[in-house]
């Protein structure tokens, strides 16, 4: 795989060895700067000159921030990409199970063997110099990526637009932004229009970018940094539109299926991701290839109904088990909406946050469709709330709440209901451990 790799010398009877190698080299890079992050490119654009510059060697790139939806948009854009015969590399964050679900290269998570030769290459690269995870990590994506031929990658903003250690390709195919809201605000600011801003930091000049449906605070901001560099936008409700289940632009109208993603939310999602297959303009995807895709789209922890496993085993056989990784206000009321037209209220819900988000205004829009709710620790995470403060914040917003141990004592003590509907909620950190635990 180039230079800046050394050829592996492990027998075959050494494989069952690479996922601990693996988890120990992540472990080890985790630590490489340990300080609260301080967005800059410079450590990135220092290390990817190191490594020979691969993010120069990327097939056409959708690069795609916002605040929800990012995955989801991607999620789409994949599949009606891959249905249409195109090979894809894909990269976004963070990951639910395993760290390698990040890096998908040429439709493929990467293997351990490869991930761990690419880190520690990366790791020899940067010489002990400071540099955050994501940044190092990032930077291994980009060296898979330009090792292996592929027709188009999809790159995720980790953390912003502007300074996020994704913004390092010159020149994407296409930029997208997602809707815009208040998250990560200690890094980002407080304000809409501080966040709108930072996410229009992928804005290239001369390089179309797809905007999701905004708030006008946000809308204003990214149209007048287009405006400012020379950047085409092609905006919903105005350059495109979606009417019910059809989505119309110049080109004409589509009528979409259901998507595989469960939610109104994630019909807008999906019209987004059709707009952005639309306008990448190296590729010729007809409506057929994209009504497929989008029905056909799997994405973990979105509205994913649980079947089988061990907190299956608790709930009774006419009872529902349900897994979504929302965690601020807008997921919430996108979430809310769900509970109200597709599973049907009462929901009961365990609940498990990090304390860099705000369980009042996660609460608030759901609060008129929950019967109950158990609230957890996030298993592993030392920056979570409590279950007993999240109970707190709960019930200030007029939900019955309890603390519990875990997500299993949560979801014995309401799977007593017949024909309950419980739903995990609150972190993608929560539905991680559920889904690693299954």
């Amino acid at each position: 795989l180039g230079s800046v790799f050394r050829p592996s010398t492990w027998s075959l009877s050494k494989t069952q060895n690479l996922a601990l190698r693996s988890k120990a080299t992540l472990a080890r890079l985790t630590g490489l700067h340990p300080k609260l992050i301080d967005l800059s490119l410079g450590r990135i654009e220092r290390l990817l000159a190191t490594l020979g510059h691969p993010e120069r060697a990327l097939p056409p790139v959708l690069h795609v921030a916002g605040t929800n939806g990012k995955g989801s948009t991607i999620a789409f854009v994949k599949s009606i990409a891959e249905t249409a015969g195109l090979r894809v590399h894909v990269y976004t964050s963070p990951h639910l199970v395993r760290f390698n679900e990040r890096i998908v290269v040429a439709g493929e998570v990467i293997e351990d063997k490869l991930l761990v030769d690419i880190l520690e290459a990366c790791e020899m690269a940067n010489d002990g110099a400071p540099i955050t995870f994501f940044e190092v990590t990032t930077a291994a994506a980009f060296v898979a990526f330009s090792q292996m031929p592929a027709d188009l990658a999809l790159i995720e903003t980790g953390l912003g637009g502007r300074f996020d250690a994704t913004n390092v390709i010159a020149r994407p195919a296409l930029t997208a932004i997602t809707p815009v809201s208040i998250d990560h605000t200690q890094f980002l600011g407080n304000t809409i229009a501080n966040i709108a801003g930072e996410k229009a930091g992928i804005l290239k000049a001369e390089v179309a970018c797809v905007l999701g449906r905004q708030i006008a605070d946000a809308a204003e901001v990214i149209e007048a940094r287009a405006e400012h560099i020379g950047v085409p936008l092609f905006s919903y409700n105005h350059d495109w539109r979606l009417d019910g289940m059809t989505y119309a632009d110049d080109k004409g109208e589509i009528n979409l299926p259901t998507p595989g993603l469960v939610g109104r939310h994630q019909v807008e999602n999906a019209a987004l991701a059709v707009a952005c297959v639309r306008h990448l303009r190296a590729f010729d995807i007809g409506p057929k290839e994209i009504v497929e895709g989008v029905h056909r789209t799997t994405w973990p922890a979105r509205m994913q109904r649980l079947t089988g496993g061990k907190l299956n085993d608790l709930v009774s056989p006419n009872s529902q088990l349900w897994l979504d990784g929302a965690h601020n206000a807008a997921a919430a009321a996108a979430l809310a909406d769900v509970l109200e037209n597709c599973l049907g209220s009462p929901v009961d819900l365990v609940v498990g946050m990090l304390r860099t988000r705000d369980p009042a205004s996660f609460f608030e829009p759901l609060a008129p469709f929950v019967a109950n709710a158990r609230t957890v620790a996030v298993p592993g995470e030392g920056s979570t709330l409590t279950a007993i403060e999240l109970a707190v914040a709960a019930q200030r917003v007029g939900i019955d709440a309890e603390p519990a141990n875990s997500v299993s004592d949560a979801v014995r003590s309401l799977a007593d209901r017949p024909g309950a509907k419980i739903l995990i909620c609150g972190s993608l950190y929560l539905a991680g451990s559920v889904l690693a635990g299954r």
